[in-house]
């Protein structure tokens, strides 16, 4: 559609994950149309991304240091871990300020059809941190979704051995939602998930 450097950078734009051929074209015209410091700061941070952000040795969150900033957090309460599947479902989980306790992140979660099994993700990290820490519940924070669900059964099935208690995040009914339009695994969870009022 265009040519040189332009098409380049529709290209470029358009492999980020939910940005197709014309949100590319139009992010493309508004980096040619933006000032060059705009430009610049953008390309700088960019590069300190890259350079500076990796994973938590320890519960592999998002870090600029050795351990990010919950791990090394003294107030946080080391005999709770939670399981996620990705850093973006931690700051999920963090937006509401109810879990004061760690992380562990596998980087993704079982999906036999992607090619992605259990060595493939952080899950022997996972029961080495599981022998030296002080854990005492194991809260498995997966999608609720097929893949989501077999990794929590893989998860719960190799930590039984441990004998730490394992529990699984509730699920159910949105706030605001109505009953006609839930599906019936949504008001089966819900029925089973429910409790004293």
């Amino acid at each position: 559609m265009f040519t040189g450097a332009l098409q380049d950078l529709v290209d470029e734009l358009g492999t980020l994950p939910g940005v197709g051929p014309k949100g590319a074209s139009r992010i493309a015209f508004f980096i040619l149309n933006a000032p060059a410091d705009d430009v610049n700061r953008l390309i700088a941070a960019l590069g300190a991304v890259k350079q500076r952000v990796r994973f938590c040795e320890r519960c592999f969150n998002i870090a600029e240091e050795a351990l990010c900033a919950i791990c090394q957090d003294p107030r946080r309460d080391g005999s709770m871990l939670c399981v996620v599947e990705e850093p973006k479902d931690l700051i999920a989980i963090e937006r509401t300020r109810e879990y004061r306790g760690l992380y562990h992140v596998l980087g993704g979660a079982i999906d036999p059809i992607g090619g992605i099994g259990p060595d493939q993700l952080r899950i022997r990290e996972l029961l080495k941190r599981l022998g030296v820490e002080p854990v005492k519940e194991v809260i498995l924070a997966t999608d609720p979704n097929i893949e989501g669900e077999a990794t929590a059964t893989y998860l719960a099935r190799a930590l039984r051995a441990l004998e730490v208690p394992v529990t699984r995040l509730a699920s159910g009914l949105p706030v605001g939602g109505d009953l006609e339009y839930a599906d019936e695994v949504t008001l089966s969870r819900a029925i089973e998930a429910r409790r004293a009022f």
